[in-house]
């Protein structure tokens, strides 16, 4: 397994040294100008950095929620918290909120999918207990109340303000900046720790829940320990960028196929994978259509919907 995490490894630091110097202008690490060095720290340093945060919360947050809900096609928007946090956010940028100057926007996105998480959490405890099948549907209903609203919102906006929010929704991160990083790596980390701490919990959750009682453990309390750390990490995620797509579902499915079933493995191999193409993404998106850019979210639609219906061909893709 070692040799195949080490292949992953390379792959992902890859990815994210062609994101660094690759772009509308080349870099050359060796021969660096004044104007090469602002480029690479002041804007694509933090803007890349920001790309396998989100990355690996994402992949990470897929594979422990095909986990715990035991859904194939479950990903972390499924839970609504990606929702609650465009609502809030597409409400300050479309009125103007600056309380906090750059950090405003992130505040408020991560204050919505907090709230949006707990309330799907409190929907889905039932009997001292969370129900995978009560938090499944109880993500989907807030999902599609607050879709309604900020869809609402923007049918009323003024056409800046919709462009704003529609390119934050869309995943554009080229609003990143380094004072978004720190907290950015202590809730995806924070969140990633927590699940990976709890990886032999969920692979017996995965084979139900008297196995996981036989193995010693209690399934409503991992649970609820998994779904905060997805939490924490969708939250961080959509609040750094905005909504990212197919990550968190086709990810998993992809580390899957690599280093097989075990969350021991595939956990830290889904965020290596979701943080290499999410920085593959980026890439494509600033650079095929100079100077406009590509929000990540599309092109990582583009991408994952055609493999995706590919994966589905094979039989053992619907196992989890």
């Amino acid at each position: 397994m070692t040799p195949r995490i080490t292949i992953l490894t390379l792959i992902f630091f890859l990815a994210v040294g062609a994101s660094l110097f690759i772009g509308p202008t080349n870099i050359d690490p060796f021969s660096l100008d004044e104007t090469s060095r602002e480029i690479l720290f002041s804007i694509r340093a933090p803007r890349v950095i920001v790309a396998v945060l989100m990355g690996m919360a994402l992949g990470s947050s897929g594979a422990v929620l095909q986990g715990i809900l035991r859904n194939p096609l479950a990903d972390p928007y499924i839970l609504g918290i990606s929702s609650g946090a465009s609502l809030t956010a597409a409400l300050g940028i479309i009125s103007g909120i600056s309380f906090l100057g750059t950090f405003t926007i992130p505040v408020l996105a991560f204050s919505g999918a907090i709230a949006t998480g707990s309330l799907v959490g409190m929907l889905g405890w039932q009997r001292r207990g969370l129900w995978p099948e009560r938090l499944l549907l109880a993500g989907v209903g807030l999902s599609f109340l607050c879709s309604a609203l900020l869809m609402l919102l923007m049918s009323v906006s003024r056409d800046e303000g919709l462009r704003r929010a529609t390119l934050w929704i869309f995943g554009d991160l080229s609003m990143s900046e380094w004072p978004r990083v720190p907290y950015g790596m202590a809730f995806v980390f924070g969140g990633m720790i927590v699940a990976g701490l709890r990886a032999r919990a969920l692979n017996a959750l995965m084979l139900g829940d008297e196995f996981a009682h036989s193995l010693g453990f209690t399934p409503h309390r991992e649970r609820v320990l998994l779904f905060v750390a997805v939490g924490l990490m969708t939250a961080a995620s959509v609040s750094l960028g905005g909504m990212i797509g197919f990550i968190g579902l086709l990810v998993p499915h992809m580390a899957r196929f690599f280093v097989g079933s075990d969350s021991r493995f595939l956990m830290p191999a889904s965020a290596l994978g979701g943080g290499a193409l999410l920085c593959v993404a980026d890439l494509i998106g600033r650079s095929i259509l100079p100077p406009m850019e590509l929000p990540s979210g599309v092109v990582t639609a583009i991408i994952g919907a055609p493999y995706f219906l590919f994966l589905l061909r094979r039989k053992n893709v619907l196992a989890v």
